[in-house]
């Protein structure tokens, strides 16, 4: 059977359900330009706006974004305040479209440890969104992958501790189900900008199976194509889930 495709020649039959993405280069960006890393940062946030609207023209359901790491605040905190006010000024300048848009907003990571005032915003544009159907936006926010098994061995250790749970029939799905992602599928396809080939720490145990696709351009350089291509080279490739072929071709579970 012939596939379909849109006007970006992306296969819109076999898309992936949840996108993830490191968004690097902010800092390479202005160094290349001789700015300073805010201006970056700045452009960094364009980047999202037009890399969320790509996303929904594809009709892709979930894409967790990767944008402050529990390591970050070890930054300079001038560039850490920088960070967290350009979110502040983003959500507060599009809490609005969220609606118009139908995207629900939602947030992985130690969010109770950020500044109230970002606390505040997210709530807000959360709670705002949380009946819309469309694109489920993720926001990764004071997020690692190892600080989300801590958390989750902590909750587990507790419900044990309260009775709520036993040990004696404990498998994957029963320890996923006390991560951050517990709603969401797992990531299909996890893109990287700014040439670098690791992981940094970003939905580690989710990605087991995911695809991955780095990309040289930096972040405020990646656009609606790099975006296309990145789920062309996705569609492209035989997704095994550590069978073979003949395998991997009926449905998986």
């Amino acid at each position: 059977m012939q596939n379909d495709t849109d006007q970006e020649g992306v296969i819109i039959n076999d898309l992936p359900k949840h996108i993830g993405i490191i968004m690097d280069g902010n800092g390479r960006w202005a160094k290349q330009r001789n700015l300073p890393r805010s201006e970056g940062h700045k452009n960094g946030v364009k980047s999202v706006k037009r890399i969320v609207e790509a996303t929904i023209r594809l009709n892709i359901d979930y894409l967790t974004l990767y944008a402050f790491s529990t390591e970050n605040q070890f930054r300079p905190q001038l560039e850490v305040s920088l960070l967290l006010e350009l979110l502040v000024t983003f959500l507060t300048n599009h809490i609005n479209d969220l609606k118009k848009q139908n995207i629900r907003l939602t947030t992985i990571g130690r969010t109770d440890e950020l500044p109230k005032k970002v606390q505040a915003i997210l709530h807000k544009a959360i709670n705002d969104s949380k009946k819309n159907t469309g694109l489920n936006l993720c926001i990764a926010l004071n997020y690692s992958s190892r600080t989300e098994v801590v958390d989750a061995v902590r909750s587990i250790i507790k419900a044990i501790s309260d009775e709520e749970k036993t040990l004696e029939i404990f498998e994957w799905g029963d320890f996923a189900s006390y991560l951050y992602t517990k709603n969401f599928p797992d990531p299909d396809l996890i893109i990287r900008t700014s040439g670098e080939k690791r992981v940094s720490n970003f939905m580690l145990l989710q990605s087991a199976y995911a695809e991955y696709f780095f990309s040289n351009k930096t972040w405020p350089e990646f656009i609606e194509d790099d975006l296309y291509d990145a789920v062309k080279e996705y569609q492209r490739r035989e997704r095994r889930y550590g069978k073979v072929i003949e395998q991997s071709e009926s449905s998986i579970v």
